[in-house]
């Protein structure tokens, strides 16, 4: 999905307790300087991975869970992605979140505050039930934070838990540096982006599984 205009690397909110409703910590004036180099990647502790972080390639996606592209990929390619390259240990898989709306920066904040076992599974579940809670289907802030929060409880967060997780803010420079390093690395227009040992190979847009295997084979053959 590209809506560029709305990347706000700030993005991270608050939830003002009682009123419902989202602020956002900057703006787009408020961007950092760039400072990661372009291309290559580098690997963090604070990444969701996948496989064998030894595998000949590393893909990384940038993605937002408010995106329905990222839904789409995430649903019709991801699963046989998976099984063929990754569960295999051919491929080393790499899931950052690039926000597009602040109900991105709750989402990924939720999910950073499950249990990590659960980071995946409650993202797919995020993307599966998008209408609920997604600001893209004409959601008020209300009814986007009902619907993240019955999302949350049925992971196994309370009320309460999910309060305090929205509401903690040491969360948000992660998410913030993820941002601005998709920024400056691979100049970043739209979600889904997939990176392939540090090259943009599908930028913006969701490619089949064949597109996907064309992209992965040849880096495999040591032939890109």
């Amino acid at each position: 999905m590209s809506r560029k205009s709305w990347i706000v690397l700030g993005v991270i909110v608050a939830l003002i307790t009682g009123g419902g409703a989202w602020y956002f910590l900057g703006g787009e004036s408020e961007m950092p300087a760039a400072a990661a180099p372009a291309g290559g990647y580098t690997i963090t502790a604070d990444d969701m991975t996948i496989g064998n972080p030894k595998a000949k390639v590393v893909l990384i996606e940038y993605a937002a869970p408010v995106c329905p592209h990222c839904a789409r990929f995430n649903a019709d390619v991801m699963p046989k992605l998976k099984e063929e390259y990754i569960d295999t240990g051919k491929v080393f898989y790499v899931f950052r979140v690039y926000p597009l709306f602040p109900a991105d920066g709750v989402a990924e904040k939720l999910a950073r505050c499950m249990p990590k076992a659960k980071y995946f599974s409650f993202m797919d579940q995020l993307f599966k039930t998008q209408q609920s809670w997604d600001p893209e289907y004409g959601l008020s802030t209300d009814q986007q934070r009902a619907g993240l929060l019955q999302q949350a409880r049925i992971a196994g967060m309370s009320a309460e838990q999910f309060d305090a997780c929205v509401a903690d803010t040491k969360r948000d420079d992660v998410i913030n540096k993820v941002a601005a390093d998709g920024m400056a690395r691979y100049n970043i227009s739209g979600t889904p982006t997939l990176i392939v040992n540090g090259t943009v190979v599908h930028p913006g847009i969701v490619p089949t599984l064949e597109q996907m295997r064309g992209s992965l084979d040849p880096a495999l053959a040591g032939k890109s």
